[in-house]
């Protein structure tokens, strides 16, 4: 039995684009391709599909998930890996409960934060969150939309120290804060003050991948649309990932396009 490249990625979730990527760096070809040009996959490459998917949760690179895939390694040593990444996304999300509870017992005991609480202690509120403020936060959207784009930003981002890691993340949120800080300002996202942190912005997105104009504004409509990241800028401050998006824009087309 085969199926369509249709009806995979309505089963997975994965878009043709990234299944046409995945056949053209060879980690997974269709099972035959008809006169008509469509894809077609057997259940063979539907449990092929699966391994790259459970792996790609695991945070594993395009070419770690080839290299595992086509080694025939000991599927029980596999299996284990994975188990060990899982536990420790798990002690992940155990941090988050903590942090979630600290930050409702805040609330609930000071009443209802203003902005300037908010700007000036964002470290009480992003323990145990993944690095989703800059290149890498985009993974979901740079996987769908740009996947060779996505493939290089996870590479770099494995290159850094974890004192790299630690010291980007810090430089993130203190942009964050300046950015927050002129729009409790009311200062336009045109103005050359805020053009200046959007330069620094694009300059921190290119240590990971270079998007143009179109994908730079793609980015910023990922901060608004996607709850993940629009959570994390609006804890810094309500409205934050709308003004950065609008800003965003403004850099694209003045200085990309």
């Amino acid at each position: 039995m085969a199926w369509s490249i249709a009806d995979v990625c309505r089963m997975s979730g994965v878009s043709s684009r990234t299944l046409r990527h995945y056949d053209a760096i060879g980690l997974l070809p269709p099972a035959w391709i008809a006169a008509n040009g469509h894809r077609h996959y057997e259940e063979a490459d539907l449990l092929r599909l699966q391994q790259i998917l459970l792996m790609q949760e695991l945070v594993l690179g395009l070419r770690e998930i080839q290299a595992v895939l086509d080694s025939r390694a000991d599927p029980v040593a596999v299996l284990r890996e994975h188990r060990r990444r899982l536990l420790g996304e798990r002690d992940r999300l155990e941090t988050l409960v903590r942090t979630v509870g600290r930050t409702i017992a805040e609330l609930e005991e000071g009443g209802k934060m203003n902005k300037t609480v908010k700007i000036n202690r964002p470290e009480n509120l992003f323990e145990g969150f993944e690095d989703e403020s800059a290149g890498a936060e985009t993974e979901a959207e740079v996987r769908e939309r740009w996947p060779e784009a996505w493939e290089q930003a996870r590479e770099a981002k494995q290159a850094m120290t974890a004192d790299g890691q630690e010291w980007w993340q810090r430089e993130v949120t203190a942009q964050m804060i300046r950015l927050a800080e002129f729009m409790a300002a009311g200062v336009p996202v045109d103005a050359p003050e805020v053009q200046a942190e959007l330069d620094i912005h694009y300059a921190g997105i290119r240590r990971f991948w270079t998007p143009n104009a179109e994908a730079y504004k793609g980015l910023g409509q990922t901060y608004v649309d996607d709850p993940r990241f629009r959570r994390n800028y609006d804890r810094i401050a309500e409205g934050l990932a709308v003004y950065q998006r609008d800003a965003m824009v403004v850099y694209a087309v003045t200085l990309l396009s």
